[in-house]
């Protein structure tokens, strides 16, 4: 059976979707984006701050879960520009060992929810 995880510290979901589901013990995470839970704001000033609201939003999800970033064993990054791609990965990676970091792909495209330059979404296991 799964459980479904909801953190009050990451945004709703705005569609038929849940932020996490736990089948066993893997997670599989939703996409999230740069709003903030409380505000409910979008949070694109640079994507350096973008991108640490992903990684806030998505530490919420984890924690709830009973996890954290040395969980994830798999990522995905959705960004609108490739020439972001250092940016990002300076913040990224601060959030993970880099002996223990997860397997990831990052893919350019042409668009995103809420017209946003970054989307994670990630696996881990406990």
């Amino acid at each position: 059976m799964k459980k479904i995880i909801y953190s009050e510290n990451a945004p709703a979901p705005i569609g038929p979707y849940n932020q996490a589901v736990l089948k066993g013990n893997t997670l599989y995470t939703s996409g999230q984006i740069a709003i903030h839970p409380i505000s409910g704001e979008l949070i694109t000033t640079t994507i350096e701050e973008e991108t640490k609201q992903v990684m806030e939003n998505m530490k919420a999800v984890l924690e709830t879960a009973g996890m954290t970033f040395e969980n994830v064993v798999k990522s995905t990054i959705f960004i609108k520009n490739m020439n972001d791609f250092g940016a990002i990965n300076t913040i990224y990676g601060s959030y993970f060992n880099e002996i223990t970091a997860p397997a990831r792909e990052t893919v350019q495209v042409s668009g995103l929810p809420k017209n946003v330059n970054i989307e994670i979404s990630m696996i881990a296991i406990l």
